[in-house]
């Protein structure tokens, strides 16, 4: 895995979407949350400037689903219903945008921070983001 990727194409499960994203800071950004929707969709995701990820096919498949404040907007497949990016509620100007739909395991990460979603720094003007804790994925023995 190269922690300094800045460029990749991409696709959701069925191949209908397909994106293009210029990383903000590589594969450093990778992130969990622990937000009730977070939680239930369970993806690694990394960030992209908004101007930085390019809708290469399939624009009119794309659903969005909004929740609790309706601010970050979630992004899908109408098709195989697989969760591509989303724009940030804690950073409106960027894209979190899922690693997986970049040919990257979720897997690849040796640990991943999850930030706090329940106590998101919106909701608490002042407070900075705070990390909840990390996520460890350990290789068994072949």
């Amino acid at each position: 895995m190269l922690p300094d990727i800045s460029e990749a194409d991409g696709a959701c499960h069925c191949g209908a979407i397909r994106i293009r994203v210029r990383l903000s800071d590589g594969l450093r950004t990778a992130r969990r949350c622990t937000c009730s929707f977070c939680r239930m969709r369970g993806a690694v995701a990394v960030s992209a400037e908004l101007d930085g990820l390019h809708i290469l096919e399939g624009e009119a498949m794309l659903q969005e689903y909004r929740f609790n404040s309706g601010t970050a907007k979630h992004y899908f497949c109408s098709k195989c219903g697989i969760y591509t990016h989303h724009q940030r509620r804690s950073n409106p100007r960027q894209y979190g945008v899922n690693v997986a739909c970049l040919g990257i395991s979720p897997f690849d990460f040796d640990a991943v921070p999850v930030l706090d979603g329940v106590r998101h720094p919106s909701d608490n003007p002042g407070d900075p983001p705070r990390i909840a804790g990390i996520l460890r994925f350990v290789r068994m023995a072949d």
